[in-house]
């Protein structure tokens, strides 16, 4: 599959991810959890995989447990626990390898971005960053780099797990299945990832203001 399919593959499961899941969980039934839990864990634990649905895929889920197909404390449960999993094993990775990996695997931009983000936010950017797409992967990376000690990251890391997993999940069960919701899913999920990427677009308008500001030339 060449990147440009890649991509549209991904487009489509984020656009269509309560589709998808139905499928999944005919077809691996009682595994469906594990098998969420593992794209949890691939988007948090696994830097260079900064694309996976994550939002769209937790409400999704909790829509599909609201209608009997997986229990939704269970759900719950093995999400949080691959959400703190995937964070802290990418800590592990960004402080054993560092800019290594980052050299050779992660953009520039995204990678200096995130940086940025880490020195406005201190350890706060930790549970920021769980509901941001692409910052949400790369924001452990760059705590184990150097930003942060394991013993705050841990703090900050299961409080942006519980309140990334739970809400979302949450509100898909309560609110996934309601008509209006169930028939604009896809203008649901768009709106989702618009609001989880204004606060990258906010930093960028932000930074071009000041860099033009230090342009202009002083006055005599």
């Amino acid at each position: 599959m060449n990147p440009f399919d890649l991509f549209l593959f991904l487009v489509d499961f984020i656009l269509h991810v309560d589709d998808h899941l139905v499928e999944l969980v005919a077809w691996a039934g009682p595994w469906t959890i594990v098998v969420l839990a593992l794209i949890v864990f691939a988007e948090t634990g696994l830097v260079v995989m900064p694309l996976l649905p994550g939002d769209s895929l937790l409400f999704a889920a909790g829509a599909l447990a609201a209608i009997g197909s997986m229990n939704v404390w269970v759900l719950m449960g093995a999400l949080f626990a691959a959400a703190i999993i995937g964070d802290a094993v990418n800590y592990y990775v960004g402080h054993r390898f560092g800019r290594r990996v980052a050299q050779r695997w992660i953009n520039p931009a995204h990678l200096a971005r995130t940086e940025a983000f880490f020195v406005k936010h201190g350890g706060r950017a930790v549970v920021i960053a769980r509901f941001v797409p692409i910052v949400r992967t790369i924001a452990p990376f760059v705590a184990g780099m150097g930003a942060m000690d394991y013993s705050r990251f841990v703090r900050f890391n299961v409080l942006g797990a519980a309140l990334w997993v739970f809400p979302f999940v949450g509100a898909g069960y309560l609110f996934g299945n309601l008509p209006i919701v169930r028939d604009n899913f896809g203008l649901l999920i768009i709106g989702i990832i618009l609001v989880s990427l204004m606060p990258i677009v906010f930093e960028w308008v932000k930074a071009r203001r000041e860099s033009a500001a230090e342009r202009q030339p002083t006055a005599p």
